[in-house]
């Protein structure tokens, strides 16, 4: 039986984080070209992919969909709306509560994006079947964090 090494626990290739940091770094490398074309970040696609999905949606929800904090997304939802891409509204029963809907802008940007999806799925050596599993496996890493 080998010897427990507590040096081995700090070795790179026994660390899960680094591939998935660097898996993330390589993948939003691969979409800027596309969104530099939409003059959008990566954050601010995804934000508006939120909203192409759902339209009128709390900041809140955005936030927690997204795992971004409101000192994160408060400048980035400022962008979008200078773009003219989203508009902000208070809830009449609570000024404090932000709904963010997209513009025609905003919903023409969409037709523009959906050739995004498909460009990067080429990059990405994966089956169909494993970028479901390893999508499943993500979504369940993403689960355990939540009761923090």
């Amino acid at each position: 039986m080998k010897e427990f090494n507590p040096d081995d626990t700090l070795k790179l290739s026994n660390q899960l984080c680094f591939p998935l940091y660097a898996s993330g770094k390589e993948i939003t490398r691969k979409y800027k070209p596309f969104l530099d074309k939409l003059d959008i970040t990566y954050t601010q696609y995804i934000v508006l992919m939120v909203l192409w999905e759902k339209d009128h949606v709390s900041v809140k929800e955005i936030g927690e969909k997204l795992y971004l904090d409101s000192g994160t997304l408060t400048p980035l939802l400022n962008k979008l709306l200078k773009k003219g891409y989203i508009s902000k509204k208070a809830l009449p029963s609570d000024n404090r509560e932000l709904i963010i809907s997209l513009t025609n802008k905003g919903l023409e940007l969409k037709k523009e994006a959906y050739e995004i999806p498909p460009q990067i799925a080429k990059k990405v050596k994966l089956t169909q079947e494993e970028a479901k599993e390893l999508y499943r496996l993500l979504y369940k890493v993403l689960e355990g964090f939540k009761d923090e």
